[in-house]
Formats: structure tokens, C-alpha cells, sequence
């Protein structure tokens, strides 16, 4: 490439990062990003960094709780598919549904983008879907990073990263510590495979010789790329509902990588065991193709994904049916899926089957 004048002529651009673009990408969020403004933080973008007040968002005995995470390759099908709209509410769900298994409210988020040469279009939709998502869990997006590195990352290629801040009361932390024997167990309904286990899911399309363009077998009028672009279910408003208006939620797990049989457990005392009825969990369609296609056996699939439910409310017995009423007010699907009991044999124990081979 030539240089402009002299042999000082050399600009940032010509060296593969465009100053222009970044700025024209702050202009063109900068109302996506004021969209998500609550107590607390004003989300005006542009200093160095984002401040929020504890105090203006009503909490008098804060603990803070943070969390953060990533996509993972699912982002190799939104950059296949030129699908970015709907990758950053699950980077926002896999940060605030961990936030409000411990009882925080989330208050504000912050994003990093990265890649090699920056598409303004591209990035613009990723950072809305981001805005969307903390809309939906409430938490203002204060900031972010966007890294322009070439030579790191191939043409078209992207990485996300996020990291998320709430807050509980102190006494209102979870899991609280008297989980016991006869507690019930409540799962939400996944809305799919969420952030969790792409990498099976694109090595079974390799196998079956797909394509993201090929039509969906499990969804009816959308390509495989669609359908398995379905964000991650964002609980928290209906969680933290519930965990005003009843007493009876005691813990809460996300269920992410590792499934129902090592996420679980993080949240029981060592002398319990969580016994669970496969048959009361009804799997979205995506699970049962997923496992036929690619011959894998259920208890591989309940490690890898989570098979229809996305979230476990560890419930007493006796208030278990209002933590349900008003979950399902909320616009959750609810079902009783099991029990805690005495410890047994493993930390999770499971009756029945899934169906995934019907």
C-alpha cells in the first residue's frame, strides 16, 4: 500500500484499523444504548468509564454480584448466516440469569467487541441485540470496548465477551441455606439450545452433510440457521417477581454447559441429593432431531445441553404452587420436574426418559 507523502506518511488505517468507523459506530448506538437507562445509571456512552449509583436504584444493604461469559460458537453461525441481530441478548442472558440465581437484581452491563476489521452494519446489530437484551433483564449498558485487531481474526470473524454487575440485600442472598429433603423442584422452559453445546451442534450438521440454508426439520418455515439462532430465554424479571411476591424460593440454577447433572448441584447442601422425572421435562423439538441425527445417547445429551429447561427453582413444598402462579403470570412455562431427597448415589438422580428418540 502506498503511502501518502513522505516517509512519514503512514496512517492508522492503511495499518488495518479505522478510526472513522469506530467513531461512526458510537453515533449509530449511542440511542440503542439510552434505550437502557434505569435507576442507577443514565447509559450516556463516551467517558472513560460507566458510573452507576447504588443509592439512586433504591438498594440500603448492598452485596455486589458480578458474572461474566461469552457465546461461545454459536457466533461461528451468526457469522455464517450474516445472522447478528439476536447473538447479543444471549451474551446478556448468559451473564444475568447467573446474576439472579443468586437473588440480584441486575443493574448494568458492559460489552466487548472484537475483530479484525470493523463493519459498521455488523457490529451495529450486534450492539442492538445487546441493548435488547439488557432491556429485557433491566440492567442499563453503561459501556463497552470495541477492538479492531488485524491480523487476530480472520475477514468477517468477530468475538464478544460480557460482564454484568447486580445487586441483593444481604439477607435476600441465595441459595439460602435451608434446602432440605421434601423441597420441590420447578423447571423453566428453555426457548432452545440456547448458549450451550454449539460445538456438538455444528459437528452434527457436518455429519448429516446440512447446511444453515437447508429447512429446519424441527421448526416449520425456518432454515437450520434460523431456528438454531433462537436467543437464550432471559428469566430474571419473572424470577425476581417471584422472589418478592413469595417466600418460598430457597435456590436457583442455571442450567448451562454441563447440564442438569453438574449445574445443580451447585446450588444443594452436600447431603442432598436432587432427584429428577425426565418425563415431566417436554424438550423442545431441536433436542430429540439433535439426538436422532446425531446418535447421541440421552445421557450425553443431559450433559451437554439443557434439554428443555433453562432454569431450576429449588422451591418449599408448601409455597411451591404461588412461586409457580406467579412465574407463569410472568410468561413462564412451569413445570414440577422433582424433589430433593437424602443424598444418594449421585447428586442427581434420574427417573424416566426424555423421549429424545421418539
Amino acid at each position: 500500500m502506498s503511502r501518502t507523502s513522505g516517509s512519514n506518511g503512514l496512517t492508522y488505517a492503511q495499518a488495518g484499523v479505522d478510526i472513522d468507523a469506530g467513531n461512526e459506530l458510537v453515533n449509530r448506538i449511542k440511542p440503542l444504548v439510552k434505550a437502557t437507562s434505569r435507576p442507577g445509571a443514565d447509559s450516556d456512552i463516551g467517558g472513560f468509564g460507566g458510573l452507576f449509583d447504588l443509592k439512586g436504584a433504591g438498594f440500603s444493604d448492598p452485596v455486589l454480584v458480578a458474572a461474566n461469559d461469552g457465546v461461545g460458537t454459536k457466533l461461528k453461525i451468526a457469522i455464517e448466516t450474516g445472522q447478528h441481530r439476536t447473538v447479543g441478548i444471549d451474551l446478556v442472558a448468559m451473564c444475568v440469569n447467573d446474576l439472579v440465581v443468586q437473588g440480584a437484581e441486575p443493574l448494568f452491563f458492559l460489552d466487548y467487541f472484537a475483530t479484525g476489521a470493523l463493519e459498521v452494519d455488523m457490529a451495529t446489530d450486534v450492539v442492538a441485540g445487546i441493548a435488547d437484551g439488557c432491556k429485557q433483564a433491566g440492567a442499563a449498558l453503561i459501556g463497552g470496548e470495541t477492538a479492531e485487531m488485524p491480523g487476530m481474526y480472520a475477514a468477517g470473524d468477530y468475538d464478544l465477551a460480557g460482564f454484568s454487575v447486580g445487586a441483593v440485600e444481604r439477607g435476600e442472598i441465595l441459595p439460602r441455606k435451608d434446602v432440605t429433603e421434601g423441597d420441590v423442584l420447578l423447571g423453566l422452559s428453555s426457548s432452545g439450545v440456547h448458549s450451550n453445546g454449539y460445538s456438538m451442534v455444528r459437528k452434527i450438521i457436518e455429519l448429516a452433510g446440512l447446511t444453515w440454508s437447508d429447512p429446519a426439520p424441527f421448526a416449520e418455515g425456518k432454515s437450520l440457521g434460523e431456528a438454531l439462532m433462537e436467543p437464550t430465554r432471559i428469566y430474571v424479571k419473572p424470577l425476581l417477581a417471584a422472589l418478592k411476591e413469595t417466600s418460598g424460593i430457597k435456590a436457583l440454577a442455571h442450567i448451562t454447559g454441563g447440564g442438569l447433572p453438574e449445574n445443580l448441584p451447585r446450588v444443594l447442601p452436600e447431603n442432598t441429593s436432587a432427584r429428577i422425572d425426565l418425563s415431566r421435562i417436554a424438550a423442545p423439538p431441536v433436542f430429540p432431531w439433535l439426538a436422532r441425527t446425531g446418535g447421541v445417547a440421552e445421557s450425553e445429551m443431559l450433559r451437554t445441553f439443557n434439554c428443555g429447561v433453562g432454569m431450576v427453582i429449588v422451591a418449599a413444598a408448601d409455597e411451591a404452587e404461588a412461586v409457580a402462579r406467579v412465574l407463569g403470570e410472568a410468561g413462564e412455562t412451569v413445570h414440577r420436574i422433582g424433589r430433593i431427597e437424602a443424598a444418594g448415589d449421585a447428586p442427581v438422580l434420574f427417573d424416566g426418559t426424555l423421549g429424545l428418540s421418539a
